[in-house]
């Protein structure tokens, strides 16, 4: 098990040092280097099942670096890793990876470890219908085309043909399912419609008419895919975790969400948690970061299991309380990826501190602070009598 990585000039990373948590979450501007260092982490977990994705549909064969790069990364994203600059260590090791080895499959057999549902994860539907993973362009990125022919065959084999997508029972619990109802998909459900022989993904009323794809609000559409990936990672009757997956990886999985939204997608990430998962996000919600400071604050100060399901919203039962059990258990990390090519851990989310990028909890508060100044600094003039 990877617990630490270590990165030097690798694309806009100048000097990073992650130590993971039970979750860990990354926060920075765009283009700061979160998606690189999470898909070369992939890299380092799933070598072997990467490879082996790559040569079922004829791809990277004694590829070079820099080749492999663009197939895996994705078209000209070969610059990011300059062979005489550019470094990664994992744990204590003296010595960096050669990252070179990595172009090639190895002698390894292990499954898949990680499961990366990727930013772009909207494009693996198209029209409501899923994308395997030769439907898409050789330079598209990996995690992308792997993430979409994961759902293809959860949708052709596990779920099927015109059949009830969500509410589902027996995947996500009842708990989890009612926010989902509320906030995402209101009075509509999901199902599998097969009646025009396309297997479309579409939105129902009992006794209504279906709503193709292009008619769903924006959320809806960044959302299921982030579900039926969610789906994969919980599979139904008494199987806690799929197969060997110990990693998930979630890209901003705020995208098109009202924040009570976000808070119930939160809530799936720590039903995640509860499965045994070890969770990396990246994320631009300060909704997120506000839920992990406050749990943080309750690991601190001795909250209880009461407090934090007021935390989530969420009712008093069995599964709710281990939930939250195993949420205020989680070892939580946070790290800032910095424009000058810094990443920082602020995973003190102090509001106090003196580390701009901490107090202001990697950016994402700073324009509320200053919209509050000067909304402060008019009101104080008003009342002072200036004009």
């Amino acid at each position: 098990m990877i617990n630490r990585i270590r990165a030097s000039q690798v694309g806009p990373i100048e000097k990073a040092d992650i130590k993971f948590g039970d979750l860990t979450v990354f926060v920075g501007p765009q283009a700061s280097g979160k998606s690189i260092f999470l898909q070369l982490l992939k890299l380092l977990v799933d070598r072997p099942a990467i490879h082996e994705t790559m040569s079922r549909f004829g791809l990277g064969k004694k590829a070079s670096l820099n080749s492999f790069l663009n197939l895996y990364l994705g078209e000209g994203m070969a610059s990011v890793w300059a062979q005489a600059e550019s470094r990664l260590f994992i744990g204590r090791s003296r010595k960096s990876v050669n990252l070179a080895t990595y172009a090639g499959a190895g002698r390894s057999k292990k499954p898949q470890q990680m499961f990366y549902i990727p930013a772009q994860r909207v494009i693996s539907l198209r029209d409501g219908m899923s994308r395997p993973f030769n439907e898409y362009r050789a330079g598209d990125p990996f995690v992308l085309r792997d993430f979409s022919e994961k759902l293809h065959d959860l949708l052709q084999n596990e779920i099927g043909q015109d059949a009830e997508v969500f509410p589902r029972g027996r995947r996500i619990a009842a708990d989890l399912r009612e926010p989902l109802i509320k906030h995402i998909f209101g009075s509509f459900g999901l199902r599998t419609d097969a009646s025009e022989h396309q297997g479309r993904l579409v939105l129902n009323r009992d006794a209504g008419q279906s709503l193709s794809y292009l008619v769903w609000s924006a959320g809806q559409r960044e959302f299921v895919p982030l579900l039926l990936g969610l789906y994969w990672l919980l599979p139904p009757a008494a199987t806690q975790r799929r197969e060997y997956l110990e990693w998930v990886v979630i890209e901003e999985p705020e995208t098109g969400l009202h924040p009570n939204g976000i808070g119930a997608v939160v809530n799936l990430v720590m039903e995640l948690r509860l499965r045994g998962y070890r969770v990396c996000l990246s994320t631009h919600s300060p909704h997120v970061l506000d839920i992990i400071w406050a749990l943080r604050f309750l690991q601190e100060n001795k909250g209880q299991v009461r407090d934090a399901l007021e935390l989530f919203g969420l009712n008093s039962t069995p599964k709710t309380q281990n939930l939250t059990k195993a949420a205020l258990e989680s070892s939580l990390r946070t790290y800032y990826f910095a424009r000058d090519g810094e990443v920082r851990d602020i995973s003190e989310l102090d509001p106090g501190s003196d580390d701009g990028a901490e107090s202001g909890w990697g950016g994402l508060t700073e324009f509320s602070g200053k919209v509050g100044d000067v909304v402060s600094k008019v009101a104080s003039r008003l009342a002072g009598g200036e004009p």
